[in-house]
């Protein structure tokens, strides 16, 4: 039937769309610019494909849903997730994912699933060896789209300044240092790349095959050849410019997976073969020579370094002038001699992994739920992270795959994942051991060499997961490459499926729909309807939310208002949003109290604190809330004392939940002081400095909160005692934190000198 046609034609293009679109999709006027906009892409899509499915099954009059090899491993993994969810510490955020990133949730797993038994259940060999294509082709415009970053020419800047260089990024983006296309981030590039170049050598030995190449002359002389060769080094090129230890090995573990299965296939001659893969293999090791590598043991052997160590500094001749000799720079203001630098990755992750496990061992079963990692951190995270650099970071991943499942999933959940991965290798292996013995005209299948690239790009997601978290398109890959490899190997039998057939009444012709066919045609059209509607106005909103808040934080709070309100009106469930607003009207209520509006001011911190018991009370372990609640009554508080017990009473539960964060300990001192309580206050700062020796800050507050201590006491023994403390601590911030000048002005003001 027509109806059955053009289902299935928006089901093919549909996957088209999917794994052309998603590495590419972003956009500059949402919260997050890349994966939350792949994600909303991909739910979309899923849609569309699951409701086109479903109509096409009903116009059949079967459902069918094609058998797999990892069928028990994927619903045995979904169902610990679901159950994660129900248990969660928020199982609103595991059921949707971490706002802004969203991959990881179970309505992101769930997504997934479908999508992986309507491609088994909908594609045939020739489609996958077309999606197979299409996937390619769109990692040709991810990498020449982050190319030209490396030099200083970022498309993404044209597209959003129109201007081709790299000014839009902050600091925290410098991609002629590490460059992310339009994946969003270095490491997240690195593991796309890591899985494409499997695909695109396996493309390159099947042309060679196809077009009964002998040598490298005739390869050299076919441009097809030529131009595969080329797209591997670009591929190639670009992993090095991510700079990700993670996703070169990666590589490397997947590109030696895919020659030895080249190997056991017997796909070519061994003379011949061996010439291949050195071919390759030279030319990506002379790329590591141009350009280097993230590994420092290997980067001594590129160009660059060999050409340092062949010019040394010249020597100086006694009676001659020195040679200039660079001078150590100057620290930069607030660093001091209790700094710490730039903290090692390596020696942070660590740190987050100890974290990790600790916060499992509290939830060893079904851990704390789908995507909850911040929470579960933050009640584990160990003392020593307020020594690293990155010591005020939220941590929403434990940047390894399988610690993050094991805390947040548990032993189930972790359990089930590796499942799911080991049963796909396992099953691979033995179809490749069983093709070598069974099939002797393997070098005649289009199939047979990509099915060779997949076991391998799936080692290498497994290996960058390891040093990092899956995204969206990792995530698709995941189940698609091991669907790829059962299609291409002849593996799905499609006698064996979950069927039911409808029966037919003979009053009714095979090409006409019953009452009931068109009643599930019109559900699903409009409840795929609503569903799409309402993904349309979830990304309307976090727009608006977006907007709202960067406004908010370049201090513009009546603009952001009108935008922050129009999110929460489009998606009042959303507890991010309430958050955001809450802020921005207990600020609001601050400029007009100061206005003289009294009415007005009152209104809107009633609204502010609504909002807050709002949020707090449903979402009762999200630290992040109640941080944000002790800034709207700290806010207040300005304008009205009796605000301040609120926030500090907002702290101190924000520290039940984060018990080791020095920031958190730092303010629950300022929220003790602010409420005159400057005995606490200095015993919390006491603790501060044991948790984090170098926070400048907290030496100076507690110096202040010793001189009001000084100034309270009627016995001149405490007097003088609290005020030699405050001396010290402002003495000792100035001679460690390169001449503090804010302490070197409160001790003028006290009468004491310091050099």
């Amino acid at each position: 039937m027509l109806i059955s046609q053009f289902c299935d034609k928006l089901i093919h293009w549909s996957f088209y769309t999917l794994l052309f679109f998603v590495p590419l999709f972003f956009t500059s006027n949402t919260s997050e610019l890349f994966e939350l906009n792949k994600m909303w892409l991909t739910w979309g899509l899923t849609v569309i494909i699951i409701g086109s499915w479903i109509i096409k099954m009903t116009v059949q009059r079967e459902f069918v849903i094609q058998r797999t090899p990892l069928d028990i491993p994927i619903l045995l993994f979904l169902l610990s997730q679901l159950i994660s969810t129900i248990f969660s510490l928020d199982s609103r955020m595991s059921f949707w994912g971490y706002y802004s990133r969203f991959n990881g949730g179970f309505l992101s797993l769930l997504s997934y699933t479908l999508l992986y038994y309507a491609f088994v259940s909908n594609t045939t060999l020739v489609r996958a060896k077309k999606y197979f294509l299409v996937t390619v082709l769109g990692a040709i415009f991810v990498a020449l789209w982050g190319w030209p970053s490396h030099f200083g020419y970022d498309p993404t800047c044209l597209l959003f300044r129109g201007t081709l260089d790299t000014s839009c990024w902050t600091d925290a983006f410098k991609p002629t240092i590490r460059i992310f296309s339009s994946l969003g981030q270095p490491a997240w590039m690195a593991a796309y790349l890591a899985v494409l170049l499997p695909m695109t050598m396996a493309l390159t030995l099947w042309r060679i095959e196809k077009n009964n190449i002998k040598n490298l002359t005739d390869a050299v002389k076919n441009y097809k050849i030529v131009g595969l060769v080329i797209l591997s080094l670009l591929f190639y090129f670009d992993l090095i410019y991510t700079d990700t230890r993670g996703g070169f090995m990666a590589f490397w573990a997947a590109n030696g997976i895919f020659w030895l299965t080249i190997l056991v296939l017997r796909l070519f001659p061994l003379k011949k073969l061996f010439i291949y893969a050195a071919l390759f293999n030279i030319l990506f090791l002379g790329v590591n020579f141009i350009s280097g590598s993230p590994i420092p043991q290997l980067e001594r052997l590129s160009l660059k370094s060999l050409i340092s160590h062949s010019n040394p500094a010249p020597a100086t001749v006694p009676g001659e002038a020195s040679p200039v000799t660079p001078t150590p720079s100057p620290r930069p203001a607030g660093q001091g001699l209790l700094d710490t630098g730039i903290t090692d990755s390596g020696d942070i992750r660590l740190l987050v992994w100890k974290g990790a496990l600790d916060a499992w061992k509290a939830h060893p079963i079904f851990g704390t739920g789908v995507e909850t990692f911040a929470f579960a951190y933050y009640q584990h995270r160990p003392q020593q992270h307020n020594m690293t650099s990155e010591w005020d970071y939220l941590y929403n991943k434990a940047h390894n795959e399988y610690l993050n499942y094991l805390t947040t999933t548990g032993i189930v959940g972790l359990g089930t994942h590796l499942l799911l991965l080991a049963g796909f290798l396992i099953f691979a292996a033995l179809r490749i051991r069983k093709v070598k013995s069974e099939r002797k005209e393997l070098r005649l299948e289009e199939g047979v060499f990509y099915a060779a690239a997949l076991p391998a790009a799936f080692i290498s997601i497994i290996i960058s997961n390891f040093f990092g978290f899956s995204v969206v398109i990792i995530n698709i890959f995941l189940y698609f490459l091991p669907a790829w490899f059962f299609i291409f190997n002849g593996m799905l039998n499609p006698e064996k499926n979950y069927h039911y057939s409808f029966s037919t009444p003979a009053k009714h012709a095979q090409n006409r729909l019953n009452s009931y066919q068109w009643t599930v045609l019109v559900g699903v059209i409009l409840i795929g309807g609503i569903f799409i509607f309402q993904l349309i106005r979830f990304w309307q909103a976090d727009v608006a939310y977006a907007l709202g808040m960067n406004l908010d934080r370049a201090g513009e709070y009546q603009a952001a208002y009108p935008n922050l309100a129009e999110a929460v009106k489009i998606r009042q469930a959303e507890p991010t949003f309430k958050d955001e607003l809450s802020t921005n009207l207990g600020t609001l209520a601050i400029a007009f109290a100061q206005n003289n509006n009294a009415t007005t001011a009152g209104e809107l911190a009633q609204q502010a604190i609504a909002l807050s018991d709002d949020v707090v009370m449903h979402h009762p372990n999200n630290v992040v809330f109640w941080k944000s609640r002790v800034r709207v009554f700290y806010a207040l508080g300005q304008v009205d004392p009796h605000y301040f017990p609120k926030a500090l009473e907002g702290i101190l539960h924000a520290k039940k939940l984060a018990p080791t964060d020095a920031k958190i300990s730092y303010n629950v001192a300022i929220m003790y002081g602010q409420n005159n309580q400057f005995e606490n206050a200095v015993k919390e700062l006491d603790n501060t400095l044991r948790m984090k020796p170098n926070y400048r800050d907290a030496y100076y507050a507690r110096g202040i909160f010793y001189h009001q201590l000084s100034e309270n006491a009627t016995e001149f023994a405490k007097k003088s005692d609290y005020q030699n403390k405050a001396i010290a601590d402002l003495t000792f911030q100035y001679e460690n934190f390169s001449h503090d000048t804010e302490a070197k002005k409160m001790l003028d003001e006290w009468g004491i000198k310091v050099k």
